[in-house]
């Protein structure tokens, strides 16, 4: 028997890059899968491929987690389709990367943190009553952004430590439940660093070589499997926790 056969996961953003890379490594696990983000092509032809290619049911949930209301119709759909809730990762997370603090516009601000500190706040919160009943695991992304104060990153860096002191709030009071919560900050190879790649390819090689193990993790066998560990009960007494994945490029004390 796969390892998450009967389970029920959530990944918000889930139609490209990371999230999806994470989808994959559940699909081959056997786990049932709910595909969470903005655009409904993207999130449908990712359904498409992990049907087939691994037999497993994926629902589409064309939602805005910065919305209050577009999480609760999500929740309360997937619950009717599914019955539970297993598993939840908050992976989707917009932002204004690139721009100067001062340059940064309550607009801009409002972006990062609505879509991904609202966002994970308001699917943690709508689907904590399933998540008791199934004793189950929510995996939040935070940032070496944030860790490391990084230029240009104002707004995802506030997000993501947002992120991180939520999710060592929900630790506390969601123990009692045997509900791990668990925060990845990874450094991930996607396709915007693809494009990042070829066109600056001297920054990319120089970039390359801060990183001890020569490369950027894979959604997939790098974060997914991670992802795979903290949800099963090899990892559930694992809860609290900021893991760096990133290859030993985030040393410190």
């Amino acid at each position: 028997m796969k390892k998450f056969e009967d389970k029920v996961v959530i990944v918000t953003g889930g139609g490209s890059g990371i999230g999806f890379g994470i989808a994959t490594a559940f699909a081959k696990e056997g786990a049932n899968l709910v595909l969470t983000g903005r655009t409904e092509k993207t999130l449908l032809k990712a359904k498409e491929e992990l049907e087939k290619e691994y037999n497993v049911k994926v629902l589409v949930q064309v939602a805005d987690g910065g919305k209050e209301e577009d999480v609760k119709v999500a929740i309360s759909n997937i619950v009717n389709e599914f019955g539970k809730i297993d598993v939840l990762i908050n992976n989707a997370q917009a932002s204004k990367s690139g721009k100067k603090l001062e340059e940064h516009s309550k607009e801009d601000f409002d972006l990062a943190i609505n879509s991904g500190l609202y966002a994970t706040f308001f699917y943690m919160r709508e689907a904590l009553p399933y998540l008791k009943k199934t004793e189950g695991s929510v995996i939040n992304f935070a940032s070496g952004a944030g860790i490391s104060g990084r230029d240009g990153q104002s707004s995802y860096a506030a997000a993501k430590e947002g992120i991180r002191g939520l999710s060592r709030v929900a630790t506390t009071e969601w123990g009692e439940f045997n509900i791990n919560v668990n925060v990845i900050c990874p450094l991930v190879m996607t396709k915007a660093l693809e494009n990042w790649r070829e066109e600056y390819p001297e920054l990319y090689e120089k970039t390359i070589g801060q990183i001890p193990m020569g490369r950027f993790a894979d959604g997939e066998n790098d974060i997914g499997r991670l992802c795979i560990f903290l949800s099963s009960e090899d990892g559930k007494y694992i809860t609290g926790e900021t893991i760096s994945l990133q290859g030993g490029s985030s040393l410190r004390p």
